[in-house]
């Protein structure tokens, strides 16, 4: 359990504080933008979003800097990206921000890459996140932190930057999950 690995768990014991910053109805008041209203406990959970989303780059560089990169590391840090990820989008849907179709399309892809990755490690190999699948979960983490700030400050000038940039994530994520199957066969086609 070495400072990547204690990162990396920090960023999943964030999840529960998120969730709560983003579902109970604290009355903390709002700000104003345009015809858009963000509520202050929006705010909080976004900023607490992207503090736990910077934790993926501040754990990815330790590892790599001071050779600390372990099994159990490239195991924990994409699953923290999809509880995290998942958590928010889902978040998202319930607030009226997000289509719940793109978020079932990119939440499915998740399982199926983790189900390819359980796969390998029954095999013994353990599968880590490819380049594609890290550019994926930055403009992943971008689409939510704006939409999460119900697309400040965007929103005094009515476009639509968190629905554009959703729409990246949705199609990096599809290009990126059958990339990562294509790169991979291998394992589905040789296991026992």
């Amino acid at each position: 359990m070495n400072l990547p690995n204690k990162i990396t768990l920090s960023r999943i014991f964030l999840i529960p504080v998120f969730i709560i910053l983003m579902s109970v109805p604290f009355q903390w008041g709002s700000f104003q933008m345009g015809d858009e209203s963000l509520p202050i406990s929006h705010l909080a959970g976004a900023l607490l979003f992207i503090i736990a989303s910077t934790t993926d780059w501040i754990d990815g560089y330790i590892a790599r800097k001071h050779n600390l990169v372990t099994n159990l590391g490239k195991f924990l840090d994409p699953l923290a990206d999809k509880l995290l990820v998942s958590a928010a989008l889902i978040l998202l849907v319930e607030i009226g921000l997000a289509p719940a179709w793109i978020v079932i399309l990119i939440i499915s892809r998740e399982f199926a890459v983790t189900g390819l990755r359980l796969v390998a490690a029954g095999e013994g190999s353990v599968l880590a996140a490819s380049q594609m699948g890290k550019l994926k979960t930055w403009i992943q983490i971008v689409a939510i932190s704006i939409l999460l700030l119900h697309n400040w400050p965007l929103a005094y000038v009515g476009f639509p930057l968190g629905q554009i940039a959703l729409y990246a994530a949705l199609i990096i994520t599809v290009v990126s999950g059958y990339d990562y199957f294509v790169k991979n066969w291998h394992v589905m086609r040789d296991s026992k």
